[in-house]
């Protein structure tokens, strides 16, 4: 079909390669979208970008949610379902698609799209976003162009007829689950359901992370959802204490030490983590460190201090038994057997010839003749020169360093 103007819209040609069934959908605001993209260069080759059928993935978005791809809202909502049609957007709605590659691509693998984010400066996002880890990303986020994107609109939702994830609520409604999702972890750990607990803590640490890639860093509001996500975090640590993952609890609360060196609780946490790992002298200094910036806590750190010494105590013990086991086994093994002997060689066989001749004897020297005269006597040295000098003194002996002392 000939390429038309989409909508009046400036920058967007649409091309109908299938189409769809029914009427124009309604597309209201929390409406959920689901379709399947593929994402081409302009090229000779339309060189492939993107394709969600490759990873079996169909995409979704929530109209009215600020999608990062603005353009892609209204490119859906052109559309009935099934269809299948092609569209050209020029440069001025592409800018920020590699970012959105970038994104999609973390989750298809099953990583946190927002992780990236955390715990940067402005400067350090800035370069973050010229270094996508893609190199095709890298080279069209440096250079600009326009894409293709052939989208199948597979179904839309209305807001009532789904379960929302928390990642698809708006800014406001994320602020809102928030408190609801720590709550529900705080009623699940005291069950002792730790799975479950930490996930809703994970979950809720998600949304504070997509709304803080959205305020300026180090900044008041910055400020105010790092706080929130460092408490969920301990929160979360909490909870794998007690599956004992006890090196992930490691590296949660040193990253958060790392960047927030006065936070009583990462330390202690921290402390347990290291008793259950056997790392005495860390565990020690955190415990320390918890007494340093919160002297109330001397009660808990105290009994943390007996459970660490009784824990090595009984290492100690098990090294011990582990030891004596050892040389016990080695003292009960069976004593070496003998090396074998090297094959002997099978007697000669019995000739039926002629004897043979007997070996001929080595020649013998003549007898020495015997000597008539005197034996000779050995010689003797010649006899030492007397001096008649003073006698030689003995040699002189070597000072003691100072502070030495010659008292056994």
């Amino acid at each position: 079909m000939d390429a038309a103007l989409l909508l009046n819209v400036e920058g967007v040609k649409k091309t109908i390669l299938h189409g769809g069934t029914g009427e124009l959908p309604n597309f209201i605001t929390g409406s959920r979208v689901i379709f399947h993209f593929r994402t081409m260069k302009c090229d000779e080759e339309r060189t492939v970008i993107d394709d969600s059928r490759q990873v079996d993935q169909p995409m979704h978005i929530i109209i009215g949610n600020m999608f990062k791809l603005e353009v892609w809202e209204i490119l859906l909502t052109s559309m009935r379902v099934h269809e299948v049609a092609e569209f050209w957007c020029d440069t001025i709605h592409t800018g920020v698609y590699p970012i959105l590659s970038r994104s999609l691509r973390q989750m298809a693998q099953g990583k946190d799209p927002t992780e990236w984010h955390v715990h940067t400066c402005g400067l350090a996002n800035m370069f973050a976003y010229h270094t996508l880890g893609y190199e095709d990303l890298d080279e069209l986020q440096k250079e600009p162009q326009p894409l293709i994107f052939v989208i199948e609109l597979l179904q839309v939702d209305a807001p009532s007829d789904y379960q929302r994830e928390t990642w698809n609520l708006s800014n406001h409604e994320k602020m809102k689950v928030v408190p609801v999702l720590h709550g529900e972890g705080n009623r699940l750990f005291k069950l002792g359901r730790y799975e479950e607990a930490s996930s809703k803590y994970q979950e809720a640490i998600i949304c504070l992370r997509n709304l803080q890639t959205k305020e300026k860093p180090w900044e008041v509001q910055w400020l105010k959802l790092e706080k929130m996500i460092n408490t969920l975090t301990l929160n979360y640590c909490q909870c794998l204490l007690k599956k004992e993952e006890y090196y992930e609890v490691l590296e949660h609360t040193s990253d958060i030490l790392r960047h927030h060196p006065g936070i009583v609780k990462a330390y202690y946490v921290r402390a347990r983590a290291h008793a259950e790992v056997w790392n005495e002298a860390e565990a020690k200094a955190d415990l320390q460190k918890v007494l340093e910036l919160e002297p109330s806590m001397q009660k808990a750190v105290r009994r943390e201090l007996r459970l660490l010494e009784n824990r090595m105590a009984e290492k100690q013990e098990e090294e011990r038994l582990r030891c004596r086991n050892m040389l016990s086994q080695g003292a009960t093994q069976p004593p070496a057997e003998p090396p074998a002997q090297p094959p002997t060689a099978p007697p000669a066989e019995l000739s039926t010839g002629p004897p043979a001749d007997p070996p001929a004897e080595p020649p013998t020297a003549p007898p020495a003749e015997l000597s008539t005269g005197p034996p000779a006597e050995p010689p003797t040295a010649p006899p030492a020169e007397l001096s008649t000098g003073p006698p030689a003194e003995p040699p002189a002996e070597l000072p003691l360093s100072p502070g030495h002392s010659l008292q056994h």
